[in-house]
Order: C-alpha cells, then structure tokens, then sequence
C-alpha cells in the first residue's frame, strides 16, 4: 500500500520548480533551444553536476517579469496541491536574479511571488519563503544579499540560507546569519549534500545555523548531535539520487532511529521528476515502516517554516 504523502513539502527551490510545460513554451516563444541536460533529467536520468546547474540557470534566465515569477510560484503550488500537501517552504535567489543577472527589478520579483502565493493561500495552501545565497560567492555576497533585500522585506520572507556549493567555511558566515536572525529571519544552510559531513556540525556549531537542508553526508555523532540540538533536516530523495549518488545507501533511515528530526521535500522537482508522493514512496522504499514515514510527516508540519507565515490559507487563523 502506498504511504500517505506529507503535507508539507519543506523544502523546494523556485527557480527548479518550474512546469516543465511552460518551460517548453516559453522557449519556444523566445526562440531558445533546450539544453540537453535538461531534457535529460525531465527523462528522469541523472546527469553530472555541472549539466544540472545548466538546466537550472536555463530556467531561472525565464524569470524576468512580474508574470513569469508569479508563475513559478503557482507552479510549486499546484504541484503541491496535487500531491495531497497543503503547504511548502520556498527557496528563492532574488540577488542572482536582480542583480548578478540584472534580468527583472526587485520590486517585480516580490510582486509576482507576492501574487503566486496569495493565489495559492486561496487555494488552502501555506506557504513561506526563504531567501538563498550562494555559499561558494562567499560571506561578501552574503552580505549584499542582505543588503539588498533587507530594506523592505516582505512579510512572507521568514528565513535565510546558503545554497550553491558548499566551498566557503560556515564558521565565515556567522556575521551574515547573525545580521539576517536579527532583523527576524530563521538561518537554514545546504550542508553535506555536495561537501564533506563535517560541514553539517561546522553549520551548526559554528554558523549558528537552526535548519539544514540535506545533511547526508553526516556521521552517526553528527546525525546524534542534531537530535540532541533538535535541529530540523530537510531531506530530498529524488535530488539526492541524482546530485549525491555516491551517498549510498541513503541515510534515511539510520537519522530517523538518530532522532534527527528528518522531513521530506521535493527540491528542483521541475528538473528532476518528482513531488511529495514520490518523495514518500521513496522514503517508504528505504525500508521505513508506518510509524517512521508518519514521523517524517509529523516533523514536517511541526518544524515547516510556513506554519508561523505572513501568507495564511484561505479561512486559517494563527
């Protein structure tokens, strides 16, 4: 039988949660080829590392307007909606957009995802944003990732994180998070997904860190420490599959009988085919029983940032 899907997909990108369908209309509206890399994961084949960071910038090059973010977002939200969820946490890069490639003004940005998300509240949706830095640009970036959006931050913003390769030192971005927590912003990190495990108990020793998101490289004491800490841990199988297959067998299981307090999330589902009821078969697959695939589900509503969000679902009160 089946699991029953989370209803909370704690953890997707924007920029890789694009309908597959309107990516291939838009191209053919602009006139653009598909790289082939990304017709390959659509195919659901892994591709090398570098061949999915090309698919996903050919996406994120599409997000130039108030309409198309506002389409983003209502493509993360159908998505979830479909698979049974009724709310989900999103990653956004808004300085890789704005300003890295000049390609749309803030104010756009913010007002199409404002749009998107206000649509899908009225749908019963939940929903939050978190605002992603690159962490092989370094804390410098960081910083100007704060600078620029600070000044006018949208309530639905609830947290910061580092995305990106993990090839800057945690413990050097301490004073980003510290600015970002105290202007009111929960700090998440992608840790251990494409750098050493040590990395994860550096984010959250060091970096001060409250969330990671992947975490799979980890050792056992690791795994223990982040019980013990109670620190949240978003895990993607289908990305995990394809970005981290050497990781193998997936650690699932062995953090769930740690403590971690693991929770599902479907990552770049609009490069790599999957949503939150592929996410739980596949959990379901590593052997997990009843009782561990309801905890997962159980700690992704608890720990889900778009439970406390400033975009409520239709007829919900706080």
């Amino acid at each position: 039988m089946p699991p029953a899907p989370p209803l909370i997909d704690r953890h997707t990108h924007l920029e890789g949660s694009l309908d597959p369908h309107w990516v291939r209309w838009e191209a053919e509206r602009r006139c653009l080829a598909l790289p082939a890399s990304l017709e390959t994961l659509w195919s659901g084949t892994a591709v090398p590392f570098e061949g999915f960071i090309e698919a996903f910038l050919f996406g994120a090059a599409l997000l130039d307007s108030r309409e198309s973010v506002r389409e983003a977002a209502l493509a993360v939200a159908r998505r979830t909606r479909l698979a049974g969820g009724t709310g989900f946490d999103l990653w956004v890069s808004p300085h890789f957009l704005v300003v890295h490639r000049g390609q749309i003004t803030l104010d756009a940005f913010w007002r199409g995802l404002e749009e998107g998300l206000a649509e899908a509240a009225s749908w019963g949706l939940r929903s939050c944003v978190v605002v992603d830095a690159v962490n092989h640009f370094g804390p410098k970036h960081g910083q100007a990732v704060l600078d620029l959006v600070l000044p006018a931050l949208p309530p639905f913003v609830k947290g910061f994180s580092t995305g990106g390769l993990e090839g800057s030192p945690f413990r050097a971005w301490a004073p980003v998070f510290d600015r970002a927590r105290s202007a009111g912003m929960h700090i998440a990190a992608h840790a251990g997904e494409n750098g050493p495990g040590s990395n994860v108990r550096e984010a959250v020793l060091e970096g001060g860190v409250a969330r990671i998101v992947h975490g799979i490289r980890a050792d056992t004491a690791t795994f223990e420490l982040l019980a013990e800490l109670r620190i949240p841990v978003d895990i993607c199988p289908s990305s995990n599959r394809v970005l981290a297959a050497d990781v193998a067998p997936h650690p699932l299981p062995l953090m769930l009988s740690a403590g971690v307090r693991c929770a599902l999330g479907t990552d770049d589902p609009g490069l790599i085919p999957c949503d939150l009821v592929t996410e739980a078969a596949a959990a379901q697959a590593m052997g997990l029983d009843e009782a561990a695939l309801a905890t997962l589900g159980r700690n992704g509503v608890e720990d889900a940032w778009c439970m406390d969000s400033g975009v409520e679902a239709a007829g919900s009160s706080r």
